[in-house]
């Protein structure tokens, strides 16, 4: 492969791994996704393709596609394991961020309310409100009509329309929310903490370590409250199981304020506080190792502000 060829790629491979990641949840599998992609942009006989942007659209679409319809992923998600995979503020595979829409779109709210459609609704919302694709080109990307690429973008909104009113935050105002909840959670009164979330506010987490087999939901906000308040108390039990004092950061993941655990560039745990009408309306525990594998590695190769709390 020449220069020139490699470079077209390349210039496309961050919109190439939004568009994997919104569509998949997953930034591991997205990369696999956009690396099969350059495989077959290796193969392919170039000179027939007349938009290699447009082409690529369409291979990365159905390899992700083939992944959400594949039995792996179809088991992880019916036995209650599947979570998105977080990401730092400024990771490139968040990709397009200048609508409300695009923004929408990235949010964990709504990458997990995208498990109740099936995948080609998925793949019409996608294209549609992220990369502002017209519902021919749709059609033509997934083989389908105009009308029923139409008629999927409708039945999209309307499963998604709670996940949509998640607030994006910037760094200021994320700071100042994970301070707000982390000061209720230590205060020692649960009402303290029941008052800045929200009447139908939802929890899940996959354990202090991630390697809970299954997911823990949580969906009444006193019960919210208790199980914060008892994860965020220090222990000698839990600082032997994380290997010493993790400092408490504010940061932006996936557009909404989120405390970062951390034993110096080591990312333990994050939690991601989704925000409707100023107060917290989802959480999202994360621990795993394999779900935090990337946010890990931006989070050490960018600097980040002061910490909330030096030692837990």
């Amino acid at each position: 492969m020449d220069t020139a060829t490699l470079a077209r790629f390349e210039a496309g491979r961050d919109r190439l791994a939004s568009l994997a990641y919104r569509l998949l949840g997953s930034a591991a599998d997205a990369e696999d996704v956009v690396q099969d992609a350059f495989l077959r942009w290796q193969a392919a006989d170039r000179e027939r393709i007349e938009v290699p942007e447009a082409w690529l659209t369409k291979v990365v679409t159905n390899l992700a596609l083939d992944r959400l319809r594949s039995a792996r992923a179809r088991h992880e998600r019916a036995v209650g394991a599947w979570m998105p995979e977080p990401l730092l503020d400024g990771d490139p595979m968040l990709g397009p961020a200048d609508t409300v829409e695009q923004r929408e779109s990235v949010t964990l709210a709504v990458l997990t309310l995208m498990e109740r459609l099936s995948p080609v609704e998925r793949a019409v919302y996608v294209l549609r409100e992220a990369f502002s694709y017209p519902h021919a080109e749709i059609a033509e990307i997934l083989d389908i009509s105009e009308s029923a690429s139409q008629q999927h973008a409708h039945r999209a909104r309307r499963h998604l329309a709670a996940g949509r009113a998640v607030e994006r935050v910037d760094r200021t105002a994320a700071r100042r929310i994970a301070k707000a909840f982390l000061d209720a959670a230590s205060s020692g009164h649960t009402e303290r903490l029941v008052a800045l979330l929200t009447t139908d506010a939802t929890a899940v987490s996959d354990g202090l370590l991630g390697l809970s087999p299954r997911l823990v939901h949580l969906s009444r906000p006193e019960q919210i409250a208790a199980m914060t308040r008892a994860a965020l108390k220090p222990t000698a039990a839990k600082h032997k199981l994380v290997g010493g004092h993790p400092a408490i950061h504010a940061a932006v993941v996936n557009g909404s304020p989120a405390l970062v655990f951390a034993l110096a560039d080591r990312v333990v745990s994050v939690a991601v506080l989704d925000v409707r009408d100023d107060k917290v309306a989802t959480i999202h525990g994360m621990a795993s190792p394999t779900r935090l594998a990337r946010l890990a590695k931006q989070w050490q190769r960018h600097p980040h502000d002061a910490p909330l709390i030096e030692s837990w």
